[in-house]
Protein backbone atom coordinates (compact mmCIF):
# COMPACT_ATOMS: atom_id res chain seq x y z
CA UNK A 1 0.00 0.00 0.00
CA UNK A 2 1.34 3.46 -0.90
CA UNK A 3 1.51 6.28 1.63
CA UNK A 4 -1.36 8.02 -0.17
CA UNK A 5 -3.47 4.86 0.07
CA UNK A 6 -2.72 4.52 3.76
CA UNK A 7 -3.80 8.10 4.46
CA UNK A 8 -6.77 8.03 2.09
CA UNK A 9 -8.43 4.62 2.53
CA UNK A 10 -10.07 2.35 5.07
CA UNK A 11 -10.38 -1.12 3.59
CA UNK A 12 -11.57 -2.89 6.75
CA UNK A 13 -15.24 -2.01 7.24
CA UNK A 14 -15.58 -3.50 10.74
CA UNK A 15 -15.66 -1.08 13.66
CA UNK A 16 -12.51 -2.49 15.25
CA UNK A 17 -10.74 -2.46 11.87
CA UNK A 18 -11.75 1.15 11.27
CA UNK A 19 -10.37 2.23 14.66
CA UNK A 20 -7.11 0.38 14.09
CA UNK A 21 -6.69 1.87 10.62
CA UNK A 22 -7.40 5.37 11.97
CA UNK A 23 -4.74 4.93 14.67
CA UNK A 24 -2.17 3.89 12.07
CA UNK A 25 -3.15 6.91 9.99
CA UNK A 26 -2.92 9.20 13.02
CA UNK A 27 0.62 8.02 13.82
CA UNK A 28 1.79 8.64 10.25
CA UNK A 29 0.05 12.03 10.08
CA UNK A 30 1.66 13.09 13.35
CA UNK A 31 5.15 12.13 12.16
CA UNK A 32 4.55 13.88 8.83
CA UNK A 33 3.26 17.13 10.27
CA UNK A 34 5.19 17.57 13.51
CA UNK A 35 8.32 15.47 13.08
CA UNK A 36 9.98 12.76 15.14
CA UNK A 37 8.40 11.35 18.30
CA UNK A 38 8.75 8.66 20.95
CA UNK A 39 6.07 6.08 21.75
CA UNK A 40 5.22 7.98 24.94
CA UNK A 41 4.76 11.23 23.01
CA UNK A 42 2.57 9.54 20.39
CA UNK A 43 0.53 7.86 23.12
CA UNK A 44 -0.06 11.16 24.93
CA UNK A 45 -0.89 13.19 21.83
CA UNK A 46 -3.14 10.55 20.23
CA UNK A 47 -4.74 9.60 23.55
CA UNK A 48 -4.09 5.89 23.06
CA UNK A 49 -2.33 3.45 25.38
CA UNK A 50 1.40 2.83 25.11
CA UNK A 51 0.97 -0.91 24.29
CA UNK A 52 -1.55 -0.10 21.53
CA UNK A 53 0.66 2.58 19.97
CA UNK A 54 3.67 0.27 20.26
CA UNK A 55 1.81 -2.47 18.38
CA UNK A 56 0.76 -0.05 15.63
CA UNK A 57 4.29 1.34 15.23
CA UNK A 58 5.70 -2.19 15.09
CA UNK A 59 3.33 -2.87 12.16
CA UNK A 60 4.30 0.34 10.35
CA UNK A 61 8.06 -0.35 10.67
CA UNK A 62 8.27 -3.43 8.37
CA UNK A 63 5.70 -1.91 6.02
CA UNK A 64 8.16 0.90 5.37
CA UNK A 65 6.18 3.91 6.60
CA UNK A 66 8.13 4.48 9.82
CA UNK A 67 11.81 4.13 10.81
CA UNK A 68 13.46 3.74 14.20
CA UNK A 69 16.13 6.42 14.67
CA UNK A 70 17.56 4.71 17.75
CA UNK A 71 17.65 5.47 21.44
CA UNK A 72 17.68 9.02 22.75
CA UNK A 73 19.19 10.34 25.98
CA UNK A 74 16.94 11.34 28.84
CA UNK A 75 17.22 12.38 32.47
CA UNK A 76 17.25 8.78 33.73
CA UNK A 77 15.71 5.37 33.39
CA UNK A 78 15.25 3.37 30.23
CA UNK A 79 16.11 5.28 27.08
CA UNK A 80 13.19 5.47 24.60
CA UNK A 81 13.45 5.03 20.84
CA UNK A 82 12.75 7.94 18.52
CA UNK A 83 10.57 7.26 15.49
CA UNK A 84 10.36 9.15 12.21
CA UNK A 85 8.52 8.93 8.92
CA UNK A 86 10.51 6.81 6.47
CA UNK A 87 12.05 9.18 3.87
CA UNK A 88 11.65 6.52 1.16
CA UNK A 89 7.91 5.90 1.64
CA UNK A 90 6.92 8.59 -0.90
CA UNK A 91 8.52 10.78 -3.55
CA UNK A 92 7.55 14.00 -5.31
CA UNK A 93 8.57 15.04 -8.81
CA UNK A 94 9.13 18.67 -9.78
CA UNK A 95 9.64 19.92 -13.34
CA UNK A 96 10.41 23.46 -14.52
CA UNK A 97 10.17 24.33 -18.20
CA UNK A 98 11.70 27.38 -19.85
CA UNK A 99 12.08 28.41 -23.46
CA UNK A 100 15.39 26.65 -24.07
CA UNK A 101 15.71 23.99 -21.35
CA UNK A 102 14.01 22.13 -18.54
CA UNK A 103 14.99 21.07 -15.02
CA UNK A 104 13.73 17.99 -13.17
CA UNK A 105 14.11 16.94 -9.56
CA UNK A 106 12.86 14.06 -7.41
CA UNK A 107 12.54 14.61 -3.67
CA UNK A 108 11.74 12.18 -0.89
CA UNK A 109 9.25 12.98 1.83
CA UNK A 110 11.97 14.74 3.87
CA UNK A 111 12.52 17.25 1.02
CA UNK A 112 15.85 15.66 0.11
CA UNK A 113 16.76 15.31 -3.57
CA UNK A 114 17.44 11.75 -4.66
CA UNK A 115 17.94 12.87 -8.25
CA UNK A 116 18.10 16.26 -9.97
CA UNK A 117 19.00 17.51 -13.45
CA UNK A 118 19.28 21.25 -14.11
CA UNK A 119 19.22 22.80 -17.57
CA UNK A 120 18.46 19.71 -19.66
CA UNK A 121 18.38 20.70 -23.32
CA UNK A 122 14.79 21.12 -24.52
CA UNK A 123 13.25 23.63 -26.91
CA UNK A 124 9.73 24.53 -25.78
CA UNK A 125 7.48 24.79 -28.84
CA UNK A 126 3.71 24.88 -28.93
CA UNK A 127 3.40 21.62 -30.86
CA UNK A 128 2.26 18.06 -30.21
CA UNK A 129 5.78 16.83 -31.03
CA UNK A 130 7.31 19.11 -28.41
CA UNK A 131 4.80 17.89 -25.79
CA UNK A 132 5.57 14.24 -26.50
CA UNK A 133 9.33 14.90 -26.32
CA UNK A 134 8.78 16.69 -23.02
CA UNK A 135 6.89 13.72 -21.54
CA UNK A 136 9.50 11.28 -22.86
CA UNK A 137 12.26 13.24 -21.13
CA UNK A 138 10.38 13.06 -17.83
CA UNK A 139 9.79 9.31 -18.21
CA UNK A 140 13.46 8.78 -19.04
CA UNK A 141 14.48 10.75 -15.95
CA UNK A 142 12.25 8.54 -13.77
CA UNK A 143 13.62 5.35 -15.36
CA UNK A 144 17.20 6.50 -14.74
CA UNK A 145 16.47 7.24 -11.09
CA UNK A 146 16.56 4.59 -8.37
CA UNK A 147 12.88 5.12 -7.51
CA UNK A 148 9.96 2.95 -8.64
CA UNK A 149 7.31 5.02 -10.41
CA UNK A 150 4.57 3.68 -8.12
CA UNK A 151 6.33 5.37 -5.17
CA UNK A 152 6.03 8.82 -6.80
CA UNK A 153 2.92 10.49 -5.39
CA UNK A 154 2.64 13.04 -8.20
CA UNK A 155 4.37 15.63 -10.35
CA UNK A 156 4.12 19.42 -10.49
CA UNK A 157 5.09 21.06 -13.78
CA UNK A 158 5.91 24.76 -13.95
CA UNK A 159 5.26 26.82 -17.07
CA UNK A 160 5.57 30.57 -17.51
CA UNK A 161 2.55 32.66 -18.40
CA UNK A 162 -1.08 32.12 -17.65
CA UNK A 163 -1.70 28.84 -15.86
CA UNK A 164 -5.06 27.79 -14.47
CA UNK A 165 -3.81 25.52 -11.69
CA UNK A 166 -7.29 24.75 -10.42
CA UNK A 167 -8.55 23.37 -13.76
CA UNK A 168 -5.23 22.20 -15.20
CA UNK A 169 -5.01 24.43 -18.28
CA UNK A 170 -2.00 26.24 -19.73
CA UNK A 171 -3.06 29.11 -21.99
CA UNK A 172 0.42 29.81 -23.36
CA UNK A 173 1.57 26.30 -24.28
CA UNK A 174 -0.18 23.08 -25.34
CA UNK A 175 -3.64 24.58 -24.90
CA UNK A 176 -6.66 22.46 -25.80
CA UNK A 177 -10.22 23.62 -25.31
CA UNK A 178 -11.40 20.04 -24.98
CA UNK A 179 -9.13 18.65 -22.26
CA UNK A 180 -6.97 20.00 -19.43
CA UNK A 181 -3.25 19.68 -20.07
CA UNK A 182 -2.94 17.86 -16.74
CA UNK A 183 -5.07 14.99 -18.10
CA UNK A 184 -3.03 14.75 -21.31
CA UNK A 185 0.33 14.67 -19.50
CA UNK A 186 -1.01 12.34 -16.79
CA UNK A 187 -1.81 9.74 -19.44
CA UNK A 188 1.76 9.94 -20.74
CA UNK A 189 3.37 9.76 -17.28
CA UNK A 190 0.84 7.48 -15.56
CA UNK A 191 0.69 9.59 -12.40
CA UNK A 192 -1.21 12.60 -11.02
CA UNK A 193 -0.13 15.92 -12.58
CA UNK A 194 -0.47 19.46 -11.27
CA UNK A 195 0.32 22.59 -13.31
CA UNK A 196 1.74 25.70 -11.68
CA UNK A 197 2.95 29.10 -12.80
CA UNK A 198 6.76 29.11 -12.62
CA UNK A 199 7.03 32.23 -10.46
CA UNK A 200 4.42 31.02 -8.01
CA UNK A 201 6.29 27.72 -7.62
CA UNK A 202 9.57 29.56 -7.05
CA UNK A 203 7.84 31.67 -4.41
CA UNK A 204 6.61 28.59 -2.58
CA UNK A 205 10.06 27.00 -2.83
CA UNK A 206 11.64 30.01 -1.13
CA UNK A 207 8.94 29.90 1.53
CA UNK A 208 9.41 26.20 2.28
CA UNK A 209 13.15 25.70 1.84
CA UNK A 210 14.78 29.01 0.99
CA UNK A 211 15.51 32.42 2.43
CA UNK A 212 12.23 32.84 4.33
CA UNK A 213 12.47 32.56 8.11
CA UNK A 214 9.21 33.17 9.96
CA UNK A 215 7.76 35.77 7.58
CA UNK A 216 4.17 35.08 6.53
CA UNK A 217 3.49 37.89 4.02
CA UNK A 218 6.00 37.81 1.19
CA UNK A 219 6.51 39.17 -2.31
CA UNK A 220 8.90 37.21 -4.54
CA UNK A 221 10.22 38.90 -7.68
CA UNK A 222 11.18 36.64 -10.58
CA UNK A 223 13.48 39.00 -12.50
CA UNK A 224 14.48 37.00 -15.59
CA UNK A 225 13.68 36.89 -19.33
CA UNK A 226 10.27 38.12 -18.23
CA UNK A 227 9.13 39.68 -14.97
CA UNK A 228 6.53 38.40 -12.54
CA UNK A 229 5.83 38.24 -8.84
CA UNK A 230 4.55 35.57 -6.49
CA UNK A 231 2.82 36.34 -3.22
CA UNK A 232 2.45 34.56 0.09
CA UNK A 233 -0.29 35.93 2.34
CA UNK A 234 -0.70 34.57 5.87
CA UNK A 235 1.56 31.67 4.93
CA UNK A 236 -0.45 30.64 1.85
CA UNK A 237 0.19 31.10 -1.86
CA UNK A 238 -2.02 33.84 -3.25
CA UNK A 239 -3.71 32.94 -6.55
CA UNK A 240 -6.39 35.58 -6.97
CA UNK A 241 -9.98 34.90 -8.03
CA UNK A 242 -9.12 33.26 -11.36
CA UNK A 243 -5.63 32.04 -10.49
CA UNK A 244 -3.67 34.57 -12.55
CA UNK A 245 -2.19 36.82 -9.87
CA UNK A 246 1.37 38.08 -10.18
CA UNK A 247 1.53 39.36 -13.79
CA UNK A 248 3.54 42.37 -12.68
CA UNK A 249 5.56 42.52 -15.88
CA UNK A 250 2.42 43.06 -17.96
CA UNK A 251 1.34 46.20 -16.14
CA UNK A 252 1.05 49.00 -18.71
CA UNK A 253 3.40 51.64 -17.30
CA UNK A 254 5.41 53.25 -20.09
CA UNK A 255 4.23 55.47 -22.95
CA UNK A 256 7.04 54.20 -25.16
CA UNK A 257 5.13 52.59 -28.04
CA UNK A 258 7.08 49.31 -27.58
CA UNK A 259 5.10 46.14 -28.18
CA UNK A 260 5.27 43.68 -25.29
CA UNK A 261 5.36 39.91 -25.80
CA UNK A 262 1.81 39.81 -24.43
CA UNK A 263 0.57 42.03 -27.29
CA UNK A 264 0.04 45.28 -25.36
CA UNK A 265 2.10 48.46 -25.62
CA UNK A 266 4.28 49.88 -22.88
CA UNK A 267 4.26 47.03 -20.35
CA UNK A 268 6.86 47.10 -17.59
CA UNK A 269 8.73 44.29 -19.37
CA UNK A 270 9.35 46.50 -22.41
CA UNK A 271 11.99 48.41 -20.40
CA UNK A 272 12.72 46.11 -17.43
CA UNK A 273 13.33 42.43 -18.27
CA UNK A 274 15.82 40.07 -19.84
CA UNK A 275 14.47 40.53 -23.34
CA UNK A 276 14.39 44.31 -23.01
CA UNK A 277 18.00 44.19 -21.75
CA UNK A 278 19.00 42.42 -24.97
CA UNK A 279 17.25 45.10 -27.07
CA UNK A 280 18.90 47.89 -25.05
CA UNK A 281 22.33 46.25 -25.44
CA UNK A 282 21.96 45.95 -29.22
CA UNK A 283 20.72 49.54 -29.47
CA UNK A 284 23.72 50.76 -27.46
CA UNK A 285 26.14 48.98 -29.81
CA UNK A 286 24.45 50.61 -32.81
CA UNK A 287 24.97 53.98 -31.14
CA UNK A 288 28.70 53.26 -31.03
CA UNK A 289 29.15 52.13 -27.44
CA UNK A 290 31.80 49.49 -26.79
CA UNK A 291 31.55 46.12 -25.06
CA UNK A 292 33.67 43.00 -24.60
CA UNK A 293 30.51 40.89 -24.81
CA UNK A 294 29.44 39.19 -28.07
CA UNK A 295 25.92 37.81 -28.32
CA UNK A 296 25.18 34.41 -29.84
CA UNK A 297 22.47 35.25 -32.36
CA UNK A 298 21.47 31.59 -32.67
CA UNK A 299 19.97 31.54 -29.15
CA UNK A 300 17.88 34.71 -28.64
CA UNK A 301 16.23 33.40 -25.47
CA UNK A 302 19.63 32.97 -23.80
CA UNK A 303 21.19 36.28 -24.83
CA UNK A 304 20.31 38.03 -21.59
CA UNK A 305 22.36 35.38 -19.76
CA UNK A 306 25.38 36.47 -21.80
CA UNK A 307 24.88 40.11 -20.83
CA UNK A 308 24.35 39.21 -17.16
CA UNK A 309 27.54 37.12 -17.26
CA UNK A 310 29.30 40.08 -18.88
CA UNK A 311 28.36 42.26 -15.93
CA UNK A 312 29.14 39.67 -13.27
CA UNK A 313 32.27 37.95 -14.59
CA UNK A 314 33.82 40.49 -16.96
CA UNK A 315 32.62 43.65 -15.19
CA UNK A 316 31.90 44.99 -18.66
CA UNK A 317 30.99 48.67 -18.22
CA UNK A 318 28.13 48.66 -20.74
CA UNK A 319 26.55 45.52 -19.24
CA UNK A 320 26.90 46.88 -15.69
CA UNK A 321 25.43 50.24 -16.71
CA UNK A 322 22.40 48.70 -18.42
CA UNK A 323 21.70 46.30 -15.54
CA UNK A 324 22.07 49.09 -12.97
CA UNK A 325 19.65 51.40 -14.79
CA UNK A 326 17.09 48.62 -15.19
CA UNK A 327 17.35 47.68 -11.53
CA UNK A 328 16.89 51.30 -10.45
CA UNK A 329 13.68 51.37 -12.47
CA UNK A 330 12.64 48.03 -11.03
CA UNK A 331 12.99 49.39 -7.50
CA UNK A 332 10.82 52.38 -8.37
CA UNK A 333 7.92 50.23 -9.55
CA UNK A 334 8.36 47.65 -6.80
CA UNK A 335 7.86 50.51 -4.34
CA UNK A 336 4.25 50.71 -5.56
CA UNK A 337 3.71 47.10 -4.50
CA UNK A 338 5.30 47.75 -1.12
CA UNK A 339 3.04 50.73 -0.49
CA UNK A 340 -0.01 48.66 -1.42
CA UNK A 341 0.77 45.33 0.27
CA UNK A 342 3.19 46.28 3.09
CA UNK A 343 4.87 42.82 3.09
CA UNK A 344 7.17 41.35 5.74
CA UNK A 345 9.73 40.38 3.13
CA UNK A 346 10.69 41.09 -0.49
CA UNK A 347 12.79 38.38 -2.14
CA UNK A 348 14.69 39.07 -5.35
CA UNK A 349 15.03 35.94 -7.48
CA UNK A 350 15.45 34.91 -11.09
CA UNK A 351 18.39 35.33 -13.46
CA UNK A 352 19.20 38.90 -12.41
CA UNK A 353 19.50 37.88 -8.75
CA UNK A 354 22.78 36.08 -9.51
CA UNK A 355 24.33 39.53 -10.05
CA UNK A 356 24.07 40.18 -6.31
CA UNK A 357 24.74 43.81 -5.42
CA UNK A 358 24.68 44.92 -9.06
CA UNK A 359 20.95 44.22 -8.91
CA UNK A 360 20.11 44.48 -5.21
CA UNK A 361 21.78 47.80 -4.38
CA UNK A 362 20.03 49.82 -7.14
CA UNK A 363 16.71 48.21 -6.21
CA UNK A 364 17.25 48.92 -2.52
CA UNK A 365 18.21 52.53 -3.24
CA UNK A 366 15.07 53.11 -5.30
CA UNK A 367 12.87 51.43 -2.73
CA UNK A 368 14.13 53.82 -0.07
CA UNK A 369 13.62 56.76 -2.40
CA UNK A 370 10.11 55.96 -3.66
CA UNK A 371 8.33 53.84 -1.03
CA UNK A 372 6.87 55.20 2.19
CA UNK A 373 9.44 55.30 4.95
CA UNK A 374 7.27 53.46 7.47
CA UNK A 375 6.59 50.68 4.95
CA UNK A 376 10.22 50.28 3.90
CA UNK A 377 11.50 50.41 7.47
CA UNK A 378 9.46 47.37 8.52
CA UNK A 379 10.30 45.24 5.46
CA UNK A 380 13.27 42.97 4.85
CA UNK A 381 14.94 42.70 1.42
CA UNK A 382 16.72 39.43 0.63
CA UNK A 383 18.25 37.69 -2.34
CA UNK A 384 17.00 34.20 -3.24
CA UNK A 385 19.17 31.44 -1.78
CA UNK A 386 17.83 28.69 -4.04
CA UNK A 387 19.10 30.14 -7.32
CA UNK A 388 18.58 27.89 -10.32
CA UNK A 389 16.98 25.20 -8.15
CA UNK A 390 14.14 27.47 -6.97
CA UNK A 391 11.63 26.31 -9.57
CA UNK A 392 12.28 22.59 -9.14
CA UNK A 393 12.28 22.83 -5.35
CA UNK A 394 9.09 24.86 -5.49
CA UNK A 395 7.42 22.34 -7.79
CA UNK A 396 8.27 19.49 -5.41
CA UNK A 397 6.92 21.49 -2.47
CA UNK A 398 3.72 22.37 -4.34
CA UNK A 399 2.89 18.78 -5.30
CA UNK A 400 3.66 17.58 -1.79
CA UNK A 401 1.33 20.24 -0.37
CA UNK A 402 -1.41 19.49 -2.89
CA UNK A 403 -1.31 15.71 -2.47
CA UNK A 404 -0.63 15.25 1.24
CA UNK A 405 -2.01 18.26 3.12
CA UNK A 406 -5.70 17.39 2.50
CA UNK A 407 -5.00 13.83 3.69
CA UNK A 408 -3.06 14.92 6.78
CA UNK A 409 -5.62 17.54 7.78
CA UNK A 410 -8.83 15.59 7.12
Amino acid sequence: MSLKDLLDSSKDKSLSGQKWHMLRQAIVKRLLSAGNATIAELSSELQSSVPTVTKAVNELLPEGYVVDLGKITNSGGRRPSLYSINPTCAYFLGVEVSIANMSIGLQNIKNEFVSIELGTSFILENTQESLLEFCNLINSFIEDSSVEKKMIVGVCINFSGRINSMEGFSYNYFFSENRPLTEIISEQLDMPVHLENDTRAMTFGEYCEGVVDDEQNIIFLNYSWGVAIGMITDGKLYYGKSGYSGEFGHSTIFDNGIMCQCGKLGCLETEISGWSLVNQFKAALKEGKQSKVVLDESSPALQHHTIIAGAFKLEDSLCVDLVTKQSEKMGRYLSILLNIFNPDLLVIGGDFAQLGDYTLLPIQSSLKKYSLGLVNRDMKLKKSTLGRRAGVIGACCVIKEKMLSPLINN
